[in-house]
């Protein structure tokens, strides 16, 4: 009964213990260098001289050995280097096996060829680090590293920075490296060295893993070879054609081969000794009668005059309507066991997977040598015993469950179920039925199942890691959005690291607020938020959150009651705290560049274990990564305020001409801080025109805003004085840009408002305008009608071909129209192509055509822009009101030169 093995399993050992792997203990420097982390060994800055290769063990060589076949080429290994390369931001990341040679196993970022190299040991980086096994080896600078300067790969170039930790399986037995290497020096950070370790450990677990399972594969080949070693065929008869299949066991066995063989049930009888033809055919129509199981043991004489003992197991197989179809079974030669099964027993015995058999009434029949061990009991104290009483704690397991299900159904079980103590262990378990009870094979599996689990708790975190860490660069994005932020981070921690937890964060003026908590029980999810709510002002300074925000350091707290809940005042804080019933804490500061910007404490319940040296170095790593998006988040929204104030200060308010109302809009991108190119701008001629003016410098930095600010002075300066009209102030502008030297290119619109008396009298105004690559300027009319202010072909931007020809337009339009210039990042993105966004835009303009002129700007940009802006927007519109009456509040009080309003 497999309930509790121990012993070898996979490995043939008694026991196997856990080596030093993931420790976090490393050869201690004296004093950190050059950035290198406190602890890690740098013996390039030690100035211990180089090491010898490691001496070749024969417990290493045999561990290489059995892991080389299955790491080289391993998926999951491939995914676990990659993933290494991308966390720490490396050149290159490997996995390397040291045996008689280094051989690289998997990679990333490695030359096309890598994958199975094998390297001298003398020539080996592996081999350096394994000589200081168990602790890492990092060096920001190979070249100057004693034990590392001299190897091929860092004379060639190849390894600038290097950092590595040795991987150890079985038995603690280091076997290979998982290294990262850049071409350019590095300081690696204690991060660095934390995340390498932890994903050495899932490395190393994958590599035990893969042993186990070969092994595992080994002992269930060596179990179908020794069937095959008792000879057993197999048959299948279809009783509607009458055609009877035998493999090839089964057909030598009766002495035919393919040719004599006539796949009828005759070829049975032809071969049936005389004395037993009546009791095959009864035992088989029997079979066939009840659709039940066939069992028969007969006589066969051979041509040669041989007599053979055949035993023939099987079971009919019926159709919808209950009447048998098929007979399907096995046979084999039972002459040498005819009175026992001393050749089965045999091969049985010698067998090192576990067997045993029960009969009809669950009692033991069978159990090899290696079932009394695994189970602990002697065949005698077995045999005869029944299962139930041997092992009660089978009894409602999945044991039962199988067994009965296997006797019940006549099928094949295949599981894995957990014993409990004493034998504490898992098993996969293959359960046969037969005619006289259940034939039971199972191997100790409790070493895979923890390598698997581990493997498994590794990948999480380190996938916690990733996504946490993704999911902060796309959440951050302004004060607003820290808490969501948090939040998101709360439910991601949840429940890899604990039951609940509350995240805290320092404001600028220095005061904590608790703004994002998360409990795995969705029923006790507000009883946490009102936690996070009232704890603070409940805390005194000797409380672990105050204290590990004072000192910097984690704290990590056995008995969260007796810690926090006995200061805790009276009432609802004490209340809500007990509902809670934390039993474990972690609590740990989120520090960056000195500061400290929040907390993250992390609660388990009384039931769960206490947190782990992976689960500390996992909060550790989330609590590092948070601070660093948080500090970054903020001094990018500082950056990009500065940027912002910046490009506004470059652009001016608009004027107020007479019953003309013009709006401006300047919306900088929230992804990026950075100053841009676009621009507007709007100004009276001495003649009372109007010039409107939208343009966009390639680029966006601070060259394009200088650029920015040159263009819009010197166009101002051009189209001021009387005479030019926007095609000759675009031309004059582009033979400046040429004359300079400034080495800008850039787009731009320009529209000049003029009006004659007699235009004035009629209640027209004419529109002059000219483009120089720019997107089309849209006219709404009075009647809601929006028209593109597009020519023929499209004109050169400015900056290109100086000599450029640039044309005029002019449209003649009714007082009531508004006209309306942007630059392209309001209708052209990633998710947005030029020409859906111009259509759209002008169907946001028709909709809009009767609000207020700054409704109509502000709405534009909401519709085209609901998730925000992916570049700059520049936008400038001019709303001509009719002349006929009072003007109008909103067109402000400028004069044009020369003009009497109406009253």
């Amino acid at each position: 009964m497999p309930t509790g093995i121990r012993g070898t399993g996979m490995l043939g050992a008694r026991e196997c213990r856990a080596g030093p792997r993931g420790r976090n203990v490393i050869v201690t420097a004296p004093e950190p260098v050059d950035g290198a982390p406190a602890g890690a060994i740098d013996a390039g800055r030690m100035g211990t001289p180089p090491m010898d290769t490691p001496p070749m063990d024969t417990a290493r060589l045999d561990a290489v050995r059995r892991l080389e076949s299955t790491a080289l080429g391993s998926r999951s290994l491939q995914r676990l280097t990659d993933l290494t390369q991308r966390l720490l931001g490396t050149d290159a990341a490997a996995v390397s096996l040291a045996g008689d040679v280094e051989t690289v196993v998997s990679g990333a970022g490695l030359p096309s060829g890598s994958l199975g190299r094998q390297v001298p040991l003398a020539d080996s980086l592996c081999a350096v680090v394994l000589a200081a096994a168990p602790d890492a080896l990092l060096a920001p600078s190979a070249a100057r590293h004693p034990r590392l300067a001299g190897l091929p790969a860092v004379r060639g170039g190849a390894v600038g920075a290097y950092l590595a930790v040795p991987l150890a399986v079985f038995d603690g037995t280091a076997v290979g490296t998982l290294a990262v290497y850049s071409g350019a020096e590095r300081v690696w950070a204690d991060t660095d060295v934390a995340l390498l370790r932890q994903l050495g450990d899932a490395v190393s677990s994958e590599l035990q893993l893969a042993a186990l399972s070969q092994e595992f594969e080994a002992h269930r080949l060596r179990f179908e070879l020794a069937i095959d070693a008792a000879e057993i065929g197999s048959f299948d008869w279809d009783l509607a054609t009458g055609r009877l299949v035998w493999d090839d066991r089964l057909v030598a066995l009766f002495g035919y081969d393919r040719s004599t063989f006539d796949e009828t049930i005759g070829a049975v009888m032809a071969r049936c000794h005389p004395d037993d033809r009546e009791r095959l055919t009864e035992a088989l129509q029997s079979a066939i009668d009840t659709c039940g199981e066939y069992d028969a043991e007969f006589r066969i004489v051979l041509p040669t005059g041989e007599t053979r003992w055949i035993q023939g197991r099987g079971r009919a197989l019926a159709d919808d309507h209950g009447v048998a179809v098929r007979l399907v079974g096995a046979g084999f030669d039972t002459t040498s066991q005819r009175h026992g099964e001393a050749r089965v027993s045999r091969v049985l015995e010698v067998m090192r997977s576990a067997f045993f058999s029960l009969d009809r009434d669950w009692r033991f029949t069978y159990v090899n040598a290696e079932a009394e061990r695994v189970l602990e009991r002697d065949r005698d104290e077995l045999l005869g015993g029944s299962v139930w009483d041997l092992f009660p704690a089978a009894v409602g397991s999945d044991f039962e469950r199988n067994y009965r299900g296997a006797a019940a159904t006549g099928e094949e079980r295949v599981f894995e179920a957990y014993y409990p103590p004493p034998l504490a262990a898992w098993f996969e378990v293959r359960a046969w039925p037969g005619p006289d009870g259940l034939s039971v094979y199972f191997l100790d599996v409790t070493e895979r199942r923890e390598a698997e689990e581990r493997a498994r708790r590794s990948a999480a975190r380190l996938t916690l890691v990733a996504e946490v860490t993704a999911g902060l660069s796309a959440a951050l994005g302004g004060a607003g959005h820290e808490a969501v932020a948090m939040q998101r981070v709360a439910e991601s921690v949840i429940p890899l690291l604990g039951d609940w937890v509350i995240v805290s964060l320092v404001d600028g003026d220095g005061r904590m607020r608790d703004v994002a908590s998360w409990h795995r029980d969705p029923a006790l999810r507000p009883a946490a938020a009102r936690y996070a709510e009232l704890r603070l002002a409940s805390l005194g300074p000797t409380a672990p959150l105050m204290r590990a925000l004072a000192s910097g350091q984690m704290r990590i707290v056995d008995d969260v009651d007796a810690a926090v809940g006995r200061m805790l005042p009276p009432g609802e804080v004490s209340d809500v705290f007990r509902t809670l019933e934390p039993g474990s804490a972690i609590t740990l500061p989120m520090a960056a560049r000195g500061r400290t910007l929040g907390a993250l404490s992390v609660y388990r319940a009384p039931d769960r274990t206490p947190v782990d040296q992976d689960d500390v170095a996992t909060v550790r790593d989330l609590a590092d990564r948070i601070a660093l998006a948080l500090d970054n988040s903020r001094l990018y929204e500082q950056q990009r305020g500065l940027a912002e104030g910046l490009q506004r200060s470059l652009l001016t308010a608009p004027p107020a001409p007479d019953h003309a109302e013009i709006v401006v809009r300047y919306k900088a991108a929230v992804e990026a801080a950075e100053v841009g190119g676009d621009w507007y701008d709007a100004f009276l001629q001495p003649s009372g025109a109007t010039m409107v003016v939208i343009g966009d410098v390639v680029g966006h930095d601070t060259e394009a805003a200088a650029a920015m600010g040159q263009l819009r002075g010197m166009l101002r300066g051009i189209a001021y004085r009387e005479g030019a009209g926007p095609a000759e102030v675009l031309s004059q502008l582009d033979a400046a840009i040429h004359g300079l030297d400034m080495g800008t290119m850039a787009t731009a619109a320009i529209a000049r408002v003029e009006q004659t008396p007699e235009e004035r009298a009629a209640g027209s105004t004419r529109l002059r305008w000219s483009n120089a690559g720019h997107p089309p300027p849209l006219l709404l009319h009075p009647d809601g009608r929006v028209e593109e202010l597009a020519g023929e072909r499209a004109e050169l931007m400015l900056g290109v071909d100086p000599s450029a020809s640039r044309t005029d337009a002019v449209v003649t339009v009714t007082r009531g129209a508004t006209l309306l210039l942007y630059t392209d990042g309001l209708v052209e993105g990633r998710d947005l192509p030029l020409d859906e966004g111009i259509a759209r835009l002008r169907a946001a303009v028709a909709q809009l055509a009767e609000e207020p002129l700054a409704v109509l700007c502000d709405q534009v940009i909401e519709r085209l822009r609901p998730e925000g802006l992916q570049d700059d927007v520049a936008l400038v519109a001019v709303r001509l009101h009719r002349e006929d009456r009072p003007r109008p509040a909103e067109a402000g009080p400028q004069r044009v030169p020369g003009r009497t309003p109406q009253r």
